[in-house]
């Protein structure tokens, strides 16, 4: 077999055969709205609106939605100035970016991901090529690396000047206990006790789903995790089910925020099926928040930071959810804040999202 020629899409793996998952043509649930007529739509996190202006020609154009999903999350993973993806993401507490991506293609119900994997550009793309060339869904670590390598994958170095001075200040300022010393010209609420600088959010990643002319949806995600996290966590991007789902019969979704939550309660798979169920996309990713915030109150018996004062969550979670109708949504438990939308009503741009408060 010639390995520089991609296996064509619309092949089964042994598991698709084996698992029995291979459906019949379906045509999108318009019965369900019969309001709006599917085009080719964008959904996904605001930090994806870049990408979205320069990709979403050609899913108008008629490209594959997985395709386009890719090159959206891509222009992220290049760009040295998103400390939460990629090239320049805040890296793991020994000072090394660690990447996580998966994809998933709704037409064959095939996924790929890879996990802590370090010195590739574009770990979405090593995702696509678990997809399309193993019968595995996720590989991690140093065989993700040597994976991405045998495919042409060159080795970078992806802490950025900027990213490693953020981290060191974060080692700096971490204890007071240590043997590490902050210049003595800062405030003394700079010096000691800080987690991360107030402007850098720890969590930070990209999802991108996408709907084709053709009434297909993919989808993927990106991030560098955790930002000083222990080296070797894993968060939900590259899990099928917690970091993204899609389904063609019923929809796509991804999250960013806190990923241990999205695993915790299977978000984006909770939000895939309940638009199967007939919910609006919406309505859809407020239960599911509403079932997170019941899971972190049971959890904060065991760990109490997980809630304020007042018993809401303390963290931010959000959800981006696309119907095969075009109804799209962006949901939050945090504060006031966009999601990115692109579809023949508006182009790209960004939009509030719905959010769920207390």
């Amino acid at each position: 077999m010639n390995t520089n020629e991609p296996a064509p899409r619309p092949s089964l793996s042994r598991r698709e055969l084996l698992g029995g998952t291979v459906a019949l043509p379906l045509v999108a649930p318009m019965i369900r709205t019969g309001k709006r007529t599917p085009g080719p739509t964008l959904v996904g996190s605001s930090n994806g609106l870049d990408g979205m202006r320069k990709a979403y020609p050609a899913l108008l154009e008629g490209s594959h939605p997985l395709d386009v999903a890719i090159e959206v999350v891509k222009v992220q993973e290049a760009d040295p100035t998103d400390h939460s993806v990629g090239l320049g993401g805040l890296p793991n507490e020994d000072g090394v970016v660690s990447l996580d991506s998966a994809c998933m293609d709704a037409e064959t119900h095939n996924s790929g991901a890879v996990a802590a994997i370090e010195n590739i550009l574009h770990p979405c793309e090593v995702a696509r090529l678990v997809m399309e060339r193993t019968d595995h869904c996720l590989i991690v670590g140093k065989g993700a690396y040597e994976f991405a390598r045998m495919h042409g994958h060159p080795h970078t170095e992806l802490l950025t000047e900027e990213a490693r001075r953020i981290w060191l200040r974060w080692k700096e300022t971490m204890s007071d206990r240590d043997d590490r010393l902050v210049p003595a010209t800062r405030p003394e609420e700079e010096k000691h006790g800080a987690i991360v600088p107030s402007r850098f959010e720890r969590h930070g990643t990209i999802h991108c789903s996408a709907l084709s002319k053709g009434g297909k949806l993919a989808c993927t995600t990106t991030t560098s995790g955790l930002a000083f996290k222990i080296p070797g966590r894993v968060g939900d991007s590259p899990i099928v089910g917690a970091g993204l789902y899609c389904d063609q019969e019923a929809g796509s979704a991804g999250s960013t925020g806190r990923g241990e939550a999205a695993i915790l309660s299977n978000g984006s798979f909770a939000c895939v099926e309940m638009m199967r169920s007939g919910m609006h996309p919406k309505d859809a990713g407020i239960e599911v928040l509403r079932r997170i915030v019941r899971q972190a109150r049971r959890a904060a018996g065991w760990q109490p930071s997980l809630l304020r004062e007042d018993g809401w969550p303390a963290f931010s979670i959000q959800f981006y959810l696309l119907d095969p109708t075009g109804r799209y949504a962006g949901v939050t438990l945090g504060g006031p804040a966009k999601f990115a939308v692109a579809d023949p009503e508006g182009g790209p741009r960004v939009e509030d999202l719905e959010r769920l408060e207390p």
